[in-house]
């Protein structure tokens, strides 16, 4: 891929990612997002406290409907927002608009276990550890999470093109494009 970039984090949160990556690459400048205004103060301490000011922007924007203009973005990643969104497809449309046509994608959710008792035992595994809304978060989230099947035919409907969709992990799928120059 490219030496250097633009990159987009939708649903940046703490901004956690985009510091992992401005650290390893400090030549890619990386634009994150989000709409809770509390994760994005904690994510502008956690850049000033790695030095990464210069590489890393914070903007509370709406990932339905991005501000920026077609092609934007040499990359787009995103971690765990689809399944806050009842209709991905608008976001998934967006995402398409402001890449460029040769860009990489990376996305990585929840999905939703195939049965309920699939579901119970991951809910059980994962949250040994957790008080009773935590785990009723986490079991919401798997719920209102979509299948691999479902994800796929959204990603088609948007007209994202040439991705790789896998199972990434007992309850993650990832969507994967690698950068091309087309």
């Amino acid at each position: 891929g490219p030496r250097s970039g633009l990159v987009l984090d939708a649903g940046t949160g703490t901004a956690r990612i985009p510091i992992l990556i401005c650290q390893e690459s400090p030549d890619w400048r990386m634009i994150g997002i989000d709409l809770s205004k509390n994760m994005l103060i904690i994510g502008s301490k956690n850049i000033e406290k790695a030095g990464l000011v210069h590489q890393i922007v914070l903007q509370r924007i709406d990932a339905k409907k991005l501000p920026y203009q077609d092609g934007h973005f040499d990359m787009i990643i995103s971690n765990s927002i689809v399944h806050h969104i009842p209709d991905p497809i608008p976001f998934l449309h967006e995402i398409r608009r402001v890449l460029k046509p040769g860009g990489a994608l990376f996305l990585r959710d929840l999905f939703r276990p195939a049965d309920e008792s699939t579901l119970n035992a991951i809910v059980e595994r994962e949250c040994a550890n957790d008080d009773e809304h935590q785990t009723m978060l986490f079991r919401d989230s798997l719920q209102a999470a979509f299948t691999l099947d479902e994800i796929r035919s959204m990603v088609d409907a948007a007209g994202i093109k040439g991705t790789h969709l896998y199972q990434s992990s007992d309850r993650h799928w990832t969507l994967e494009r690698q950068w091309s120059k087309e």
